[in-house]
This record gives C-alpha cells, structure tokens and sequence, in this order.
C-alpha cells in the first residue's frame, strides 16, 4: 500500500488520502485524476483496470490485490 499512497501522493500532494475516505464522492479526485491514476497503477503493478471502486484508498488497494492475483 506504500506504493499506492506515494503516487496518490504525486497525484495530489495537497490531500490527506489516509485520513479521506470518499476521495471521489469528496472532490478530492476529479474524473482526469481517475485517468492517471489508472495509467500509474497500470504501469506499476502490470494489470489492466476499468476505472471503478477508487472512492478510497481501501477501494483502490482491494482492486490491486484482486487483479494482481488473477
């Protein structure tokens, strides 16, 4: 989960993605962030995704566990 917090962090140093917990309900992730954080978790864990479940940090890091073990 390091890795996923340090690119949101890159993304979007101004949020707290800890602390936030409905990160696209919120505002605190708009629809080109979703675009790129897509291509980064596509490019650092090798998988393909559909842009869906990334309302939190949680959500996102269950996506990546489930397809990386697929």
């Amino acid at each position: 989960m390091e890795t996923l917090l340090k690119i949101l962090a890159e993304l979007r140093p101004d949020v707290d993605f800890e602390e936030n917990k409905e990160l696209v309900d919120s505002g605190e992730l708009d629809s080109f962030d979703i675009v790129s954080l897509v291509g980064e978790l596509c490019d650092e864990y090798d998988i393909e995704i559909v842009p869906e479940n990334f309302n939190s940090v949680e959500a996102i890091w269950a996506l990546v566990q489930r397809l990386q073990e697929d």
